[in-house]
């Protein structure tokens, strides 16, 4: 008897090829080319036994060499959610055509998290302070202040 092999039974000790275990497989649901938008969208499925998580920014790599895509910047991957006891997490992506159209049609916050825009610093005091003035007017006078 010994205590190493009791303890490795109850799984107080992991295997090390099972931590490092770095693979994961990508699959893409509900494809669809959006003409509109200059965009292909779709579900993306990230398969991850042995991980807590992928990184967005090698999950864009990989999107980006599944599609051809010449500039990485303009894969965008958001809303991952990791299913229930992991292994797997669910998100959704968008390809742009290019780098104008994703600078026309994605949402500030998502520009600012791909580096393409800066974030504008406000204190919060001048935040609540403008909100009560624009209270106290009426009509087209709401947008001239400030």
């Amino acid at each position: 008897f010994s205590w190493s092999s009791a303890l490795a039974f109850r799984g107080a000790r992991r295997e090390p090829d099972a931590m490092t275990n770095t693979s994961c497989t990508i699959r893409t649901r509900k494809f669809m080319t959006n003409r509109l938008l200059q965009r292909r969208q779709f579900i993306l499925d990230v398969l991850h036994p042995g991980r807590a998580n992928v990184a967005k920014a090698e999950l864009q790599e990989k999107l980006a060499k599944m599609y051809n895509v010449s500039d990485e910047k303009c894969v965008s991957i958001f809303g991952f959610r990791t299913a229930f006891g992991g292994g797997k997490s669910t998100g959704f992506g968008l390809i742009y055509d290019n780098l104008d159209a994703f600078k026309k049609f994605e949402p500030k916050h998502r520009l600012i998290r791909a580096g393409l825009k800066d974030a504008v610093q406000k204190s919060r005091k001048n935040i609540k302070e403008k909100k009560n003035r624009v209270k106290k007017l009426r009509g087209g006078a709401k947008n001239k202040v400030m």
